[in-house]
């Protein structure tokens, strides 16, 4: 491949803010009672929060940064005040909504009659104007927005509320459905914090613990690690900033707001929209070195064998038969381009065919992380090709180097040393050379960096069709760089909600043609690794003991024939004339029985393989607990069930990177000793 034609780097994710919105309805009595106050004080929060983007510098280029998005639930009272400063300003709405959208405006336009939530039910009928007109309100908002429908649970609900309208006065019905809608708002307020790199809320500091309530999505945002921008429903001039679950402690023994609240403002929009360094930041490197790095990367069509040790040891000690152990190892690299038409037809095909679903929103995922996706891969198998092989290599330099520096001893006379030296200067020097060019191009950093992006874009479209996403607070951070993390979230951030109709349907196609089938895919590679590594594990040990052992036999086997023939119990000139070769074999022997130990050490084949056996189990109990969701029914399949398994299969996939990065995090290029 030449280089004009190479692949070029996918864009940059456009950098945007995200933020939510939750807080009293028009009916609470704080609320009502300063309402023009509350106005007033979110319209100089959001001010601050647009002059903290602006003053921003665009990191990615003058094109990359997106227009800050509101996530709301469009809801009368600070959600639509909200939504109308958002549009004011140019920007973005997304609405997460508890329930499809006529069964929400049915609940939240507030009918006066079980006539009129028919009306807004159906489309049919008779509806007051007031009613109309508070229906009108959300859907003109809803003509705005990007709107995720949770409707899984629709026809249990409309029912439930329809019961109640009917008789206003039965506790039961009541508390049946008012049980039902808490339930699936605090949902829906989830899936809003997922989106969200900090939420304002207006609060009148009440209650946590009414389910769904403002109360309780502030506690939900603290816990799951978004601050919280708290407006005081009863003197909304005294907002402050809540960063914590014990938070709420504190503000209920009325301590007083802090004074520095304008500047820790602006420092949570420049958290969201610039990467942080590591918890042990590099001196020499800034913390969008590595994307830069990225960008920059040379695209190369396929493997180099040169740099091929290390998988060539995992080949030869742990392939179950000859073939697997002398197979070729080269490795095509999935383009770009090819990736939608190559190893990502099977989502994107899934992903189209599920009810619904936005034909331009699966072409977001097609170019935006698919393809990113396939870039990082390949960079990242070609540095962990040239890092762990670069290591492989020198420490078969190191022993072949002190084999062949005392070769001539029983191949060669002294006058002919001077060939055996060169060559052990050339392997020492080729170690040196491995070391520095590795430490200078940062070989162990960057296969770490681009490794945590692969795998973060992996298995972003399951996450991505099914409306979830992890929190902003929730996700790892580098030893010395974050990065990675920052790129991938903005990445999938970019996104946001797919604008589809969530019913029972799409979540069952979803997870058995999405979901199930990544979680069984990822269950199997881990199962084979596992063995794969236990068995290159035992070998190698096998191997170096072994090598040990021949050396123990080996100097016995001289200190023999020296004992010997100090008895006169056979010639003294067989051991005078075999001491050259065994003391060859003495440094052989053991060299090489080290250096196999080294391989066995750097490589961790054994801790490798514990981790993809506990991940596989994992998986593999995710697994049995969507295919045992696939048996029921289409009525017990809601979205609270299905999100959490996705939950689950994407924190197996984080701990299993945050594991693998424990072990070779300190392992970095470095002289074999």
């Amino acid at each position: 491949m030449s280089a004009a034609s190479a692949p070029l780097a996918p864009p940059a994710p456009r950098i945007r803010l995200s933020i939510g919105v939750t807080g009293h309805r028009e009916s609470n009595a704080a609320f009502a009672a300063n309402r023009a106050a509350i106005e007033a004080t979110l319209a100089g929060v959001f001010d601050a929060i647009a002059a903290a983007v602006a003053a921003e510098p665009p990191l990615l280029g003058p094109n990359s940064r997106a227009p800050t998005r509101l996530q709301s639930m469009l809801v009368d009272g600070l959600d639509q005040m909200a939504s109308a400063q958002a549009l004011a300003r140019g920007w973005e709405l997304a609405a997460p909504l508890p329930f499809g959208r006529a069964l929400n405006a049915a609940i939240n336009a507030h009918p006066e009659s079980v006539e009129e939530a028919r009306s807004l039910l159906t489309g049919k009928g008779k509806c007051g104007a007031a009613t109309r007109a508070r229906a009108k309100v959300i859907a003109d908002l809803e003509a705005k927005a990007r709107v995720f429908e949770l409707a899984d649970r629709d026809e249990t609900i409309a029912a439930l509320y329809l019961a109640r309208l009917e008789e206003p006065t039965d506790v039961a019905r009541a508390q049946a459905y008012s049980f039902q809608t808490s339930e699936r708002v605090a949902l829906a307020a989830q899936v809003l914090i997922e989106q969200s790199d900090f939420i304002v809320a207006v609060w009148d500091g009440a209650s946590t613990s009414f389910v769904g309530g403002t109360g309780h999505t502030i506690a939900l945002a603290l816990d799951m690690g978004a601050p919280v921008v708290w407006i005081d429903a009863r003197a909304p001039e005294h907002w402050r900033i809540l960063h914590a679950p014990e938070s709420l402690a504190v503000i209920a023994a009325g301590a007083p707001a802090d004074d520095d609240r304008d500047d820790a403002l602006v420092q949570l929009v420049r958290e969201a929209m610039q990467p942080t360094a590591g918890k042990k930041p590099d001196p020499h490197h800034t913390p969008l070195h590595g994307l830069q790095a990225l960008d920059a990367e040379r695209w190369r069509p396929r493997s180099n064998p040169f740099w091929h040790g290390y998988r060539r040891m995992e080949a030869l000690f742990g392939a179950d038969d000859v073939k697997g152990r002398f197979r070729n190892l080269t490795q095509t690299y999935e383009t770009p381009d090819e990736i939608a038409s190559g190893s990502g037809a099977p989502v994107l095909a899934a992903a189209s065919a599920l009810p619904g679903q936005d034909s331009d929103y699966v072409g977001k995922v097609r170019t935006d992380v698919l393809r990113r996706f396939a870039w990082a891969d390949g960079i990242s198998a070609r540095l962990s090709d040239t890092y762990r092989g670069g290591m492989i290599l020198s420490f078969l330099f190191s022993a072949f180097a002190i084999v062949g520096g005392i070769a001539y001893l029983p191949f060669a006379t002294s006058g002919q040393k001077w060939m055996f030296a060169l060559f052990e200067l050339a392997l020492l020097s080729g170690i040196l050379g491995i070391t520095f060019v590795g430490q200078k191009r940062r070989w162990h950093g960057r296969w770490f960096e681009t490794r945590r992006v692969a795998e973060y874009f992996r298995h972003a479209p399951i996450l991505l069709m099914l409306g979830v996403a992890r929190p902003t607070g929730r996700w790892p951070r580098g030893a010395h760089t974050s990065w990675p993390e920052w790129y991938a979230r903005h990445g999938l951030r970019d996104l946001g909600l797919p604008p589809v109709r969530v019913t029972a349907a799409y979540l069952r196609a979803a997870i058995e043609s999405l979901l199930l089938d990544h979680v069984v895919r990822q269950r199997d590679y881990h199962r084979y690794k596992a063995r794969r590594l236990a068995q290159a594990h035992h070998n190698l040990d096998k191997l170096s003991e072994s090598l040990f052992t021949l050396a123990v036999a080996s100097v016995s086997g001289y200190l023999l024939l020296k004992g010997g023939g100090a008895l006169h119990l056979i010639d003294k000139e067989i051991a005078a004339h075999l001491s050259y070769l065994f003391t060859f074999l003495g440094v052989l022997l053991p060299t090489f029985g080290g250096a196999i130990a080294g391989v066995r050490y750097f490589g961790d084949f054994e801790r490798f393989s514990a981790i993809s056996e506990v991940t596989a189990e994992k998986l593999d109990a995710v697994a049995g607990r969507i295919q045992l969701l696939l048996t029921a029914p289409d009525s017990a399949l809601d979205y609270a069930r299905v999100s959490e398994l996705a939950h689950a299969a994407d924190d197996i996939v984080v701990s299993e990177i945050e594991n693998w990065q424990a072990v070779f995090g300190g392992k970095h290029i470095t002289v074999p000793v």
